[in-house]
């Protein structure tokens, strides 16, 4: 029985873990569970443990939000890793309903990034605790006094009061596993760090008694008990296998049954009958329990409020393939599969949203940014779906009649060489130059106010314009007036002549027309786009041509012929290079660019007509 864990109110910590990118969230979670003895000294660990997802341990960040909790002393402590990446912020707000502190995760020499600022806001208009780890305090260019100021700066910006701006601070390397309350003393262990939480993080404080009340944060779902509502007991405790009320804004309320309550031990569900107020626990057996809906005692049904998530200022159309080659390589192709999939995804997460359209295999589909909606389609593309999406484009609003369109803040980090060529390409983009520091360690920070679309392909130009040491970070920055039109490609796109197969001959002979995209042996089709022109203009090539055969010896073959290596596209890379006549068709083996209209001879016209006018 498990009873004795929720006798205490105050034996209860609820915290979630909030930092930019690549500040060592995660890998401080990770030293957290080890230290507090959630593994067995035989077990095997593995680093990052809480980035259980594929896409997470490939790309080195976090993108779902997930729970786990450890035993120090007497006390349980709720953990809830979030996500580092702005455009997974709807992860991040929604489940700061479910803690009363925040650990501020800030790297000792990066110091506070767009996404500390973007959550910390967010903790802050929630009076939610801060306690502010600087971690990597072992790095060797670590500026700990000055990341500090500059964090304290940071709170009094974002109107902290009394209470929150008092925050306590730990200097920790949880690489190395070890934290201190003094900058300049290394500590033995994490314990400064536990003790720290138990202190300055207050306990939920929560009814017990009252009638049984539940928001709900989160949703999961399990091969065996099916979906799953994830929330903080609010008020009363879970009684199984009794009616409760479901409470939704839209549907209105219905009687349903709890047939399971589990809590987390570690990284592992453990099943309870009597889970009190203040805790965090997984309840099955609700069919369509959605995020943001209340469970609530059958006598009392009393609603709560919803933290409001920020709206989506970019979209693209997800449309069923239609190339020549669809159907070939995926499992899931048809219009039917591609809908239910989409209203699927919208059930966990709430920063997205998808819209029908007047085509039954063409749905608008509007994320956070470029990167939440490319996850989107590399986990769909792993699950054997076969589709196409159209250019990534910003979300208008008309404002008292006026056109208005999003904005960024946008962070830079190049060195000094690099500081002209970035400010006069971002400068021809509409980016407003807001704040140039001085140089440190040989680098300069930039802020700059960019509208969104402006930014939609600039990152590759950017890694080249800086030589790939440059460091850009933005985050939304709220709508403001539309600023004209602009043209963010300036070349056009080299497109196949005719459906085949690439040869070394034929690439060879379009290798200097730009820049290829396919090696010899690829299969095409008419209408495929194998490269960038090195000009403006979309230009119509054979890579599929052939020598021709002749009764003279020829001195040489195709295997001499030096081909320049082709320039192998990421999907982020294809989203941010096609154009507003553009797809990318995206199935579990390949992604390929293609033209909307196939037809090279009745487009090519129009196409680059349009490139001229400064509308590709």
């Amino acid at each position: 029985m498990l009873s004795n864990r929720y006798k205490y109110m105050q034996q209860i910590r609820n915290i979630a873990i909030i930092a930019h990118v690549d500040h060592g969230k995660t890998t401080l979670v990770d030293q957290m569970l080890i230290q507090a003895g959630t593994f067995r000294t035989n077990e095997t660990l593995i680093e990052r443990v809480m980035d259980s997802n594929d896409l997470e341990k490939e790309r080195g960040i976090t993108i779902l939000s997930k729970n786990a909790s450890i035993r120090y002393n007497d006390t349980k402590i709720n953990i809830i890793d979030t996500p580092g990446h702005s455009d997974f912020g709807g992860e991040v707000e929604r489940v700061l309903k479910m803690v009363d502190g925040v650990l501020l995760v800030v790297d000792a020499f990066e110091g506070a990034m767009p996404q500390t600022r973007f959550v910390l806001k967010k903790a802050l208009a929630l009076d939610i605790k801060p306690l502010v780890v600087i971690n990597k305090i072992d790095r060797n260019d670590a500026r700990i006094h000055g990341v500090e100021e500059e964090v304290l700066s940071l709170f009094l910006e974002l109107g902290a009061n009394d209470e929150q701006f008092d925050f306590p601070v730990i200097y920790a390397s949880a690489k190395e596993g070890h934290a201190s309350l003094i900058a300049d003393i290394e500590g033995e262990n994490f314990k400064p760090l536990f003790d720290a939480i138990i202190k300055h993080i207050p306990s939920p404080g929560k009814d017990e008694n009252g009638p049984f009340q539940m928001l709900v944060s989160s949703l999961a779902y399990d091969d065996y008990i099916g979906r799953i509502a994830i929330g903080r007991i609010e008020r009363g405790a879970v009684q199984v296998n009794k009616p409760v009320i479901v409470l939704n804004k839209t549907v209105g309320s219905r009687v349903e049954k709890i047939k399971g309550a589990y809590v987390m031990q570690g990284l592992k569900r453990l099943e309870t009958q009597d889970a009190k107020a203040g805790d965090i626990v997984m309840l099955t057996g609700i069919a369509d329990i959605g995020i943001g809906d209340t469970i609530c005692d059958f006598d009392n049904p009393e609603a709560l409020d919803f933290v409001d998530i920020d709206e989506p200022t970019i979209s693209m159309g997800f449309i069923v393939n239609n190339s020549p080659f669809a159907g070939k390589e995926g499992r899931f192709v048809t219009s039917r599969h591609l809908r239910e999939r989409l209203f699927r995804e919208v059930e966990t997460n709430v920063s997205l949203k998808v819209e029908e359209t007047q085509s039954p295999d063409s749905f608008n589909v509007s994320g956070r940014g470029e990167l939440h909606l490319s996850i989107l389609i590399e986990t769909m593309r792993r699950e054997g779906y076969e589709f196409q999406v159209s250019k990534p484009e910003v979300i208008y609003k008309r404002i008292e009649g006026e056109l208005h369109e999003p904005f960024e803040d946008l962070y830079i980090d190049v060195k000094e060489s690099a500081v002209g060529i970035v400010i006069e390409k971002l400068g021809a983009r509409k980016a407003e130059l807001i704040q140039m520091q001085p140089p440190e360690n040989s680098f300069v920070k930039l802020l700059f106010k960019i509208p969104s679309r402006c930014l939609i392909g600039y990152r590759s130009e950017f890694m080249t314009d800086t030589k790939g040491e440059g460091i850009m970070n933005h985050i939304f920055a709220g709508y403001d007036s539309f600023k004209g039109d602009i043209t963010t490609r300036n070349r056009g796109s080299l497109v196949a002549f005719e459906t085949g197969e690439a040869t070394s001959y034929g690439l060879y002979n379009s290798q200097e027309r730009g820049r290829l995209f396919i090696s010899p042996g690829t299969k095409v089709y008419k209408g495929m786009i194998i490269g960038e022109n090195s000009r403006g203009d979309d230009m119509v090539i054979n890579p599929c041509k052939k020598k021709h055969v002749t009764n003279i010896r020829a001195s040489g073959s195709d295997d001499s012929l030096k081909l320049s290596p082709p320039v192998v596209m990421s999907l982020e890379q294809s989203l941010e290079f096609i154009a507003f006549d553009e797809y990318v068709e995206v199935t579990p083996k390949n992604i390929r660019l293609r033209k909307k209209n196939l037809d090279n001879d009745s487009r090519m016209k129009e196409s680059n007509k349009a490139k001229r006018a400064g509308n590709g």
